[in-house]
């Protein structure tokens, strides 16, 4: 098995699908062929992620921890496995029964084609759950842009009208989080922000002076899913320049632009973060204090965190992230304002969006553990977790960090890489 060429294969559909889908569509292939030489290796990226962070690395917060058993986590990893290699298989089938329904031509390898190249951003994003508080939005972002993926790849693949394209996409859309429901919800958060996505594609019209080519709004979301595209291209030949000139400073910017629309913004310096955790808050003392500032290949995240205890029990963590380069993706994934509630057996957990800002809580009534985070200004994450009297403490605990002034601060650092 090639891993360079698969490699290679999932570079190109990310960041130059315009180019890739003709080429794709005309090449040679069988059902089998496209699972042992695509599909098998590349679903299995958010799988193994998902094993280690839940059996691995575990999860949760201060004295609470979780980790799930390792022979638990094998199964649930073979069938979360084996429910996405089928589900990919079942939307398969349905892309190429809806073929004719939108002018298009009836072919269940090219569905299978579409499918899988398409659902390569959200798998590939999926790795990203390993990223503590900030991963569901990478993943997220994954999901929204393999919904693009698809608008894009229908038109050669299942040679569907490119006007028609549009409403192709969103009933597939709308199909696939019915049948990830069906199988158990093992895939449900993706699907469901897929969902949300769906009918909000945008308007599309045809460009009759460039032979059928699709123009779309640029303020839609299909429109900035296309800047984004656009921008993903350049980015990447830049990149290729940029590792045959061997100018590492290149290499970091052109990998700035890959990260999304609005990439190329430096994050703020620690001590600009740690001024945002005090000595004291809601009437709890700091126990420590950590901050810092990372980056490699491009990407530039700073991170500040304190614990704050009362000495009665309570003891919450409380983090302030600048999001520096990853600014793009998270203003795109909240153009969707994506929505998602579960009920669990002693709580909940929940995303949604409040005063234009996204906002993820979740609670345990057994444990009184939780965690109340909010996104500011499309860049800032602010999270406080922990043992509390319930999710309100929690929320008090955000809110009285100062986010108005930190939200004033959403453009600092912007083009200055």
């Amino acid at each position: 098995m090639d891993f360079g060429k698969i490699f290679d294969r999932i570079k190109a559909i990310l960041s130059t699908p315009q180019t890739k889908w003709p080429v794709i569509a005309a090449e040679p292939a069988t059902i089998g062929g496209l699972y042992r030489g695509y599909i098998l290796i590349v679903a299995a990226l958010p799988v193994i992620a998902r094993f280690i962070k839940e059996s691995v690395f575990g999860y949760g917060a201060l004295g609470m921890h979780f980790r799930a058993p390792i022979g638990y986590g094998l199964v649930t990893l073979v069938l979360y496995y084996l429910l996405i290699l089928g589900v990919a298989y079942v939307v398969a089938l349905v892309v190429n029964a809806l073929a004719p329904t939108f002018g298009g031509q009836k072919d269940p390898v090219q569905a299978l084609k579409v499918v899988a190249y398409s659902w390569t951003a959200g798998w590939v994003a999926g790795i990203a759950v390993l990223i503590p508080w900030l991963g569901w939005l990478v993943a997220i972002a994954g999901a929204i842009y393999g919904i693009y993926l698809l608008y894009l790849g229908l038109p050669h693949t299942m040679r569907c009208p490119p006007d028609r394209a549009g409403g192709y996409t969103a009933v597939v859309v709308i199909i696939a989080f019915v049948f990830s429901l069906i199988v158990g919800g093992i895939i449900t958060s993706i699907a469901t922000h897929a969902g949300y996505a769906g009918h909000r594609l945008g308007s599309v019209e045809l460009d009759d002076g460039h032979g059928g080519r699709v123009t779309v709004d640029p303020n839609s979301a299909l429109g900035k899913l296309q800047a984004m595209g656009e921008q993903a291209e350049k980015a990447s030949k830049d990149l290729d320049a940029a590792q045959k000139s061997g100018d590492a400073t290149a290499q970091q910017a052109a990998m700035a632009k890959m990260m999304g629309p609005d990439g190329n913004v430096q994050s703020l310096p620690a001590n600009v973060i740690e001024a945002f955790l005090p000595d004291t808050l809601e009437g709890m003392k700091r126990a420590n204090l950590s901050a810092e500032r990372t980056g490699a290949m491009g990407v530039q995240v700073t991170s500040g965190r304190a614990i704050y205890t009362d000495g009665n029990g309570h003891d919450i963590q409380l983090e302030v992230t600048d999001t520096g380069t990853m600014r793009g993706m998270m203003a795109l994934a909240g153009t969707f304002s994506a929505e998602s509630e579960q009920q669990t057996e002693h709580g909940y957990q929940k995303t949604y969006t409040s005063n234009d800002r996204m906002v993820h809580e979740a609670w345990d009534t057994a444990s009184k553990n939780g965690e109340y985070g909010v996104v500011v200004g499309k860049r800032f994450a602010v999270k406080a977790s922990g043992t509390a009297d319930s999710i309100d403490q929690l929320r008090q605990m955000v809110a009285a960090v100062d986010l108005d002034k930190l939200e004033s601060m959403k453009n600092e650092g912007a083009g200055s890489r």
